[in-house]
Parts: C-alpha cells; structure tokens; sequence
C-alpha cells in the first residue's frame, strides 16, 4: 500500500512545503518580501524595487488584502499557541501612596 500523506494543492499546483504553499498562494516567493539572510544594501534596494513594481501591477492590487486574510486564518488556527497567556498573580494588598514630602 502507498503512503497515505496528504497532499495540499494551491490553484492546481501541489505545494510540497509550507513555504511553497505560501508562494503558491500569493503568487509571489516570500523571500521577495521578507528579504534573505546576508543580502547586500542594492540586493535590498533591488527586491524592494521589485516588491513596489508587482504592488503596482493591477494583477496583484489585492495582494496586501490576501496577505491580511492569510495572517489572520494563521493566527486564528494557532492561536492557543501564539497567545498562551498565563495571568499573573496579584500582590495580597495594596499599598497606600506615601504623602509625605514637601510641596514644590
């Protein structure tokens, strides 16, 4: 019998890794976004070059909102992970505000 993964598709391509989902899903490689470890000054300047130009393309004018959509079904599906907050325990008494001093 064959192995029983499960194959995730994105716009009839098959994504083969999270990241490969996510640049099948906004059409665009995440690194042109989030930079690479170690670029240079101009390989910055050149991917934000880039980054503007696809923004500006009327193709992708829905990209920033796909983006969004995208971050919040992330969070929403981790978020017990993301936010496990354990509240922190209160002091047993207040303290009064010292009154002492001399007034300016």
């Amino acid at each position: 019998m064959s192995s029983s993964r499960l194959r995730t598709f994105v716009a009839g391509h098959e994504a083969l890794s999270a990241s490969e989902f996510v640049e099948l899903a906004l059409g665009t490689p995440v690194e042109l976004w989030l930079g690479a470890e170690g670029e240079s000054e101009s390989e910055r300047a050149a991917r934000l070059d880039a980054g503007r130009d696809i923004l500006a393309d009327p193709e992708y004018r829905s990209l920033p909102d796909d983006v969004a959509r995208i971050a919040v079904e992330v969070v929403e599906a981790h978020a017990p992970e993301l936010f496990n907050v354990v509240p922190l325990a209160r002091p047993a008494g207040r303290r009064q505000a010292s009154r002492k001093g001399a007034a300016a």
